[in-house]
């Protein structure tokens, strides 16, 4: 009944579209048995329902983004959740779009940060240059001559 639960939890925040049944199946036994303490291995799970290692991980990984994995148990018992969350390819999504917009910002302030060191790195050589001590004698004919 747990695992029938999480089922329709699963698909109310959307978990379902696009997805095989097995997959998600799989995910809720793995969750359902280990709510009410039973020793199931992921291998025990898999070999049931039939699917890759990492479809049930990333079925496991969806479900954990929802606010119901935030629950625990007896609130999972008690409450029914009425809100419903975005569909994990929406999700996903989003945040590619965040990543893509923090890594231009950061661009840009690297760019930023670059022009300032470049204009600091100019001025300490200019400095550098006024405070070295003037070579006189045999030796200045010979940093001369050097180039330098």
């Amino acid at each position: 009944m747990t695992a029938l639960r999480l089922l329709q939890r699963m698909k109310r925040d959307w978990m379902h579209t696009g997805r095989r049944p097995s997959g998600l199946c799989g995910a809720a036994l793995l969750v359902a048995a280990r709510m009410h303490k039973f020793r199931r291995s992921v291998k025990d799970v898999i070999s049931v329902v039939k699917v890759c290692h990492t479809t049930l991980r990333k079925r496991l990984t969806e479900f954990e983004d929802t606010p119901t994995s935030q629950l625990t148990i007896d609130e999972f018992m008690r409450v029914d959740l009425e809100q419903e969350c975005d569909p994990p390819s929406y999700t996903a999504g989003q945040h590619k779009v965040k990543m893509l917009q923090l890594e231009q910002e950061l661009t840009k302030k690297l760019d930023e940060v670059e022009g300032e060191i470049s204009c600091y790195k100019d001025e300490i050589e200019n400095e550098l240059e006024k405070s070295r001590p003037k070579l006189r004698g045999i030796y200045a004919a010979y940093s001369k001559e050097i180039g330098g």
